[in-house]
């Protein structure tokens, strides 16, 4: 029996997690849906390491993040076998990657956000119902009164109510379940006269995804997997704009489109303390088994990890060749057989510094995704439908070009901050990379209000941005202030008995939600950054 709740949270990924700790703070009671078996989204299920912005151990997260940020290296202080210098740390890098100055294991970031919901479930507030996914959505006129729920592991169905609904999908299903107005990929230049733009709108043009897969090496050992199915098409498909294979070593720069080289070398001797990640300075995506490596052995005691454990999230896998919203499991089977076949080949195929080829030692970490191959339980989707917003944050709003590097953005209703660079992965329209400077910015409420509904809320990847905007909008800790907010938004709306507009285009009513932000550790401004 599934109790009725205030506030349905569809998607467990970290917006929904931090939506769900939000409103049951506040008291009200919550349902919390997942489609696979693990909450966390990006950190677990997708098995991505955080990309954060280079001051995020000072400042620009919400207090929550940071708790959990911090939650995940105690784990490894309490539970593993750190080095003394290492556990010293006040900001332990367990997997000494380059991409984030917290690398770490799924499963330790999964178990970190288990205990943040515990209370709460404790308490009787919180309701997780994970392997569900929404199939349909009741509306009347303007609100959503309920969504209908599949559970995938014996096909029923049971409809919740709630007075409240949060998408947080990675896609934007609800908005496509309950019809709230929204944008798929691109929008056209003529629309906000972004600079990067295409001329005219490209619904189907859309970031590729990647499906990532965790590696630890064995020297000696024979891990290759069978050849995969779609090995040949993957081996010999050139991108028009590649400088040769996709499976290769050499693939573009995403900021300067220039042909650069990478090097893999596993399980190098260079101590990871020196290791620094700050994507400012340096993206780190030269050398590929230290990019996002998420456990390095030479953190722990001799002997206690005879490898380190590195996760493939690399210009190789990227899939691009159709849409992942509207082709889900099409586009997720060809997405897979790439990172299959990235494996196979690095196992086979790869050049070696040495002179040889391949590396049959890889051993792929079903243990580490908590999949049968290695896999990880879901797609990486960095692109979701988006919602035609009250307020539609464009590059005007966070190019470092157009604004220049001290500019702002600000917003009378800011709710948050972030900074990502405008990082546009290979698309399904044929573009290759727009990586481009960004400023730090703030997080308009209006880009949370959907135009017309009253009681849904976006709380992902899926809020009024860009095909453009999205680019640095869809990072870990943006997501999770997203999340945060909506669900702090829609327990204050029953608490106070006001709508979402009202409290988004009233001062009096924005700055008494603002309070309650700022008492949460909100962060709703910056300091003066530069923006890179």
């Amino acid at each position: 029996m599934i109790p009725e709740p205030d506030i349905l949270v569809v998607g467990g990924g970290l917006g929904g997690v931090a939506a769900a700790l939000a409103a049951c703070r506040a008291g009200r009671s919550v349902v919390l849906t997942e489609e696979t078996d693990w909450i966390g989204g990006q950190l677990t299920s997708q098995a991505v390491p955080p990309d954060e912005h280079p001051w995020v151990e000072q400042f620009g997260t919400t207090a929550t993040y940071r708790r959990l940020r911090e939650g995940i290296r105690q784990y490894y202080r309490q539970w593993y076998p750190l080095r003394a210098e290492a556990a010293a740390l006040t900001d332990l890098n367990p997997g000494a990657g380059r991409v984030s100055k917290l690398c770490h294991e799924p499963r330790v970031a999964l178990a970190v956000l288990e205990g943040m919901l515990a209370p709460h479930r404790a308490a009787g507030r919180l309701t997780v119902l994970t392997e569900h996914r929404p199939v349909a959505a009741e509306t009347d006129n303007d609100v959503v009164r309920a969504v209908t729920l599949e559970d995938l592991r014996d096909g029923t169905r049971r409809t919740v109510p709630a007075r409240y609904v949060l998408d947080a999908t990675e896609t934007g299903e609800l908005l496509h379940l309950a019809g709230v107005e929204h944008v798929n990929g691109a929008e056209s230049r003529a629309e906000f006269d972004e600079p990067h733009a295409p001329d005219r709108a490209q619904p189907g043009n859309q970031q590729g995804i990647t499906v990532c897969f965790a590696l630890s090496h064995h020297e000696g050992e024979d891990h290759t997997i069978d050849r995969p199915a779609d090995y040949d098409f993957w081996r010999d498909y050139k991108p028009d704009f590649w400088p040769g294979p996709l499976l290769g070593f050499e693939a573009p720069d995403p900021r300067t489109l220039e042909p650069v080289p990478r090097t893999f070398e596993p399980n190098p001797d260079l101590d990871p303390l020196a290791v620094s990640a700050d994507q400012s300075a340096d993206a780190g995506d030269k050398e590929l088994w230290g990019f996002r490596r998420i456990l390095a052995r030479k953190l722990h005691t001799d002997g206690a990890f005879d490898s380190d454990i590195t996760l493939v999230n690399w210009p190789l896998n990227d899939y691009w060749l159709k849409p992942y919203i509207g082709q889900e499991a099409e586009a997720l089977r060809e997405a897979r057989q790439l990172s299959l076949s990235v494996l196979y080949w690095l196992q086979t195929e790869a050049p070696r510094t040495d002179g040889g080829t391949g590396f049959p030692g890889l051993r792929p970490r079903p243990d580490v995704t908590g999949t049968a191959d290695g896999l990880a339980k879901a797609a990486y989707v960095r692109e979701s439908r988006r919602i035609k917003a009250v307020t539609t944050v464009t590059e005007h709003d966070v190019s470092i070009d157009l604004l220049g590097p001290y500019g702002r953005t600000r917003h009378r209703d800011s709710v948050g901050v972030g900074n990502y660079r405008i990082d546009l992965h290979p698309s399904t329209g044929g573009d290759g990379y727009v990586d481009i400077g960004s400023v730090p910015f703030e997080i308009p409420l209006g880009a949370l209000v959907p135009r017309r509904v009253r009681n849904l809320l976006p709380a992902g990847k899926n809020l009024g941005t860009t095909h453009i905007t999205n680019g640095c909008y869809r990072l870990h800790p943006v997501e999770w202030n997203v999340g945060e907010v909506a669900g702090a938004l829609a327990a204050h709306c029953l608490a106070e008995d006001v709508e979402p507009h009202q409290v988004q285009a009233e001062d009096k009513r924005f700055e008494e939600f603002a309070r309650v932000l700022d008492h949460n550790g909100v962060q709703r401004h910056w300091p003066d950054v530069r923006g890179y």
